[in-house]
């Protein structure tokens, strides 16, 4: 691929926005129930096939899906206190863990799609992305980054009961202002929290002033810190005005309706499948963290300071049937290069990705919130920068790192912001 082909970096001044939402939003309810399906399938069956969706609406839960396992999973029990733990577990906020339906309508998983599966070949087709760029000290793109931490602060802040009006159901946004690929400032920053009545003014109909500032000085400053933040900086708290009914009272959820914030905020292509509740014998979860784990290690490498990686399957074949690198004019070497050392140093087989990644274990609630990537825990491999070295000595040589052809591409200074806020 020529360098007239490739997406450069844009010059100039532009804005760019991501959203998270809190771990009360309905969908990641449904995402959480989920995945903690899939965890309690693995605790006593690593072998065990699952796709689970969940659906919440008002009262009501109904988890459905293919699952084919050993072992026996209490459903009932399982939503009640995934839910429970979320925080719904008082009528005041409009849908309780103790009181509202769980119903079961989980079958097995279809024997035409696991004979593929079972001789190590993919279990459906598709195309998945990874991202990574050197924004934040995650190699996450800023945006989706301080979004995320909006949304975990505002969940500890409620859990802690530092402001005890604070419901389960919350969005955050974040738009940052870009100058020639260089994060400036917060241009914007929206955070709607669901609340008691308690705050609200004489007219019902808005939160008070004081709550609002009390949100802003609590939540947001914080988190993005005084590097970010300016004099122009708009914080909308609410901007409706009022935010009461939240959760499941208030919307449906469905599992895998949030797979912009499950990934990059927007910033890098996606394949359009979800995540929660399936075992990594799907490659819309396990290759996507593969693909993510390449292009961190690459960028961590310093081969490039952007890389998007493309991996495409077909049902029942276990190699991809395409693999697809972009480093955005910020490479060192050619795509072909690097595409070739990746073949050298990854498993790009479901097998392959299920071992390199250990995946075959109950550690999948966890993503369910606050996103999939960018997150430094132990049980998160696709995180881990082991094959950066070994990458780097294969391209560059010498244990090198070299300097960006671009030099506009590589910066420090997103990432010490982050750094700083955090």
């Amino acid at each position: 691929m020529n360098n007239s082909s490739r997406r450069q970096r844009r010059l100039g001044k532009y804005f760019f926005t991501s959203e998270s939402v809190t771990e009360g939003h309905p969908d990641k309810v449904c995402d959480q129930i989920s995945d903690g399906v899939l965890d309690a399938v693995f605790a006593d069956d690593p072998a065990g096939r699952v796709a689970c969706e969940t659906f919440v609406t008002r009262g009501m839960v109904i988890v459905g899906g293919e699952i084919t396992t050993r072992t026996f999973v209490d459903i009932d029990q399982l939503a009640r206190r995934i839910i429970n733990d979320i925080g719904y577990n008082h009528p005041k906020f409009g849908f309780d863990a103790a009181s509202c339906a769980v119903l079961n309508a989980i079958g097995r998983q279809s024997p035409d799609i696991a004979q593929g599966v079972d001789t190590g070949g993919a279990g459906d087709q598709g195309i998945m992305f990874g991202y990574a760029c050197r924004e934040t000290p995650d190699l996450m793109p800023l945006p989706i980054m301080l979004a995320h931490k909006l949304c975990r602060k505002l969940s500890e802040t409620r859990r802690a009961g530092v402001l005890p009006y604070l419901g389960p159901d919350g969005k955050s946004q974040v738009t940052i202002e870009y100058l020639d690929g260089r994060p400036l400032r917060a241009e914007t920053v929206v955070l709607s929290t669901q609340h008691t009545e308690e705050i609200l003014d004489r007219s019902g109909r808005h939160v008070t002033d004081a709550a609002r500032e009390e949100i802003i000085d609590t939540i947001i400053r914080p988190v993005l810190g005084r590097r970010l933040i300016d004099s122009k900086t708009r914080f909308l708290i609410n901007p409706t005005g009022k935010f009461v009914v939240g959760g499941p009272a208030s919307d449906t959820g469905v599992t895998g309706r949030k797979i912009i914030v499950d990934t990059y905020g927007g910033r890098a292509p996606h394949g359009g499948g979800a995540f929660s509740g399936k075992d990594p014998t799907k490659v819309d979860r396990s290759a996507c963290y593969m693909a993510r784990c390449i292009a961190k290690n690459v960028v961590a490498a310093g081969v490039a300071t952007e890389c998007t990686v493309q991996l495409a399957y077909a049902i029942g074949v276990a190699e991809p049937v395409g693999v697809y690198f972009d480093t955005h004019g910020t490479g060192l070497v050619e795509e072909d290069r690097i595409e070739a050392a990746v073949r050298r140093h990854f498993q790009l087989t479901p097998r392959g990705i299920i071992s390199q990644l250990k995946l075959r274990r109950p550690i999948y609630r966890a993503t369910a919130a606050f996103g999939h990537f960018g997150r430094e825990e132990a049980s998160f491999e696709w995180e881990k920068t082991d094959k950066a070295a070994v990458l780097r000595d294969d391209l560059l040589g010498n244990g090198k790192r070299g300097k960006c052809r671009s030099s506009r591409a590589c910066f420090a200074g997103p990432a010490q912001a982050l750094q700083a806020a955090a």
